[in-house]
């Protein structure tokens, strides 16, 4: 397939241009003002040491995220509805470039990879038919409600009003999950195996498994993956500088890397990436405090790996992470003139909620979202990541199949 680029439109400088500049700037003066005092006050009371540094690795993701459109909806969208791969390569090198630092860091942690041993800080979860059914559920809740938990987390400062009640949605999912967690949880997951692909192998040999399956999975993906024509001689001057940095969309393969990187970055330092816990944590306390859960919930508090939902009082390093996507995607997006109300209806934000229910009940019984359970698993060769994520694939590619997306927000795909 060919695909003819359009010619670039004169960009121009306007007031509105000024305004939003100096949002932008203004925004992100406050990111690196709010990560200055977490550093000088240790964060003390407010997610501990790391707090600032998951607040700016937040910030850098928030910035790839909007820029690069690494977005798991968009991604699928494209593949299943424009038979346009480029996205999935950001995913494929993201994965990729993770699982290799995450081999570098289990072998100082975890010399010799054992089943009995393996590491419960890394996101490593039982395979079960919960988890499918929660990635089905996920999937569909993405298409459904116009993106991923993580998605909406970095759309929402671009205008887009249906990831309000979409989030509201998943804080509702979140609480039915809780309620029907100890059934999940002792007709499926207890004592399910936890397959880590190092255990017994070594790292090597798990780091060329995956590979291969990138690279097979990569070449696949070639048959969809347009040609572009059309591009013609460019000059680099400040105009072009500023289409490249805020107007077009970063490529694929250097998106994917950045992800990967800050991912490394965010498990060698704190905890691997992940966007439910601060959500589903503070779901779980209000239910809690309200007498609707027991203080103990079997599994969450025991074993299991995850973003797993714990009781607080405070904002967590993953609250930092998840408030520093919000500001820089926001500061990303005004200069490049993304920022842009949607219209919402009644009808397009039931669609939203409903979807909404359905990431948060998946992304419970789950112990995770895309980014949670799919991307940080991958990286931490479980089992478990890869099922979570075909599960996914599978409910979207179905949802995209049959229009689910186009009738839950009529008009709202133009691009």
């Amino acid at each position: 397939m060919t695909v003819q680029v359009r010619p670039d439109r004169e960009l121009g400088w306007t007031r509105a241009d000024t305004i939003r500049t100096a949002v932008a700037v203004a925004v992100a003066a406050l990111l690196l003002g709010l990560a200055g005092y977490l550093a000088a006050t240790d964060g003390e009371g407010l997610g501990g040491s790391n707090a600032a540094l998951m607040l700016l690795i937040g910030a850098g993701l928030g910035i790839l995220f909007e820029r690069g459109r690494y977005c798991f909806f968009c991604v699928f969208r494209d593949l299943f509805e424009k038979k346009n791969s480029r996205g999935m390569y950001a995913i494929l090198v993201s994965i990729a470039v993770g699982m290799i630092g995450y081999a570098a860091i289990f072998s100082t942690r975890v010399p010799t990879p054992r089943g009995d041993n393996i590491p419960a800080d890394a996101h490593i979860a039982p395979v079960s038919a919960a988890l499918v059914i929660a990635g089905l559920a996920f999937g569909l809740g993405m298409v459904l409600s116009g993106g991923c938990i993580a998605g909406h987390l970095y759309r929402l400062p671009e205008g887009h009003l249906r990831s309000i009640p979409a989030l509201c949605g998943v804080v509702v999912g979140f609480g039915l999950g809780f309620l029907n967690w100890d059934f999940m949880y002792s007709h499926f997951i207890l004592g399910a195996p936890v397959p880590w692909l190092p255990a017994g192998n070594g790292y090597v040999l798990a780091v060329l498994l995956q590979l291969g399956a990138l690279v097979a999975i990569g070449v696949w993906l070639l048959r969809w993956n347009p040609q572009v024509q059309g591009r013609g001689n460019r000059t680099v001057d400040a105009t072009e500088l500023r289409r490249v940095v805020f107007f077009k969309r970063w490529p694929a393969l250097a998106t994917g890397t950045g992800v990967g990187l800050l991912a490394i970055l965010a498990y060698y330092k704190d905890q691997p990436l992940g966007v439910t816990q601060q959500i589903s944590s503070l779901s779980r306390t209000g239910m809690t405090e309200a007498g609707w859960l027991d203080q103990f919930m079997p599994g969450l508090d025991e074993r299991l790996a995850g973003c797993v939902a714990v009781v607080t009082h405070t904002i967590t390093t993953n609250g930092w992470l998840i408030l520093g996507i919000a500001l820089a995607s926001l500061a990303a997006a005004l200069p490049g003139r993304r920022v842009r109300l949607e219209k919402a209806t009644v009808f397009n934000s039931s669609t939203a909620f409903a979807g909404g229910i359905l990431l948060g009940w998946g992304a419970m019984i789950g112990l995770g979202c895309t980014i949670g359970v799919m991307l940080s698993g991958t990286h931490a060769f479980a089992l478990s990541g890869w099922v979570f994520g075909a599960a996914i694939v599978v409910a979207a590619g179905l949802g995209f199949r049959f229009g689910l997306h186009r009738k839950a927000a009529p008009g709202a795909f133009s691009d």
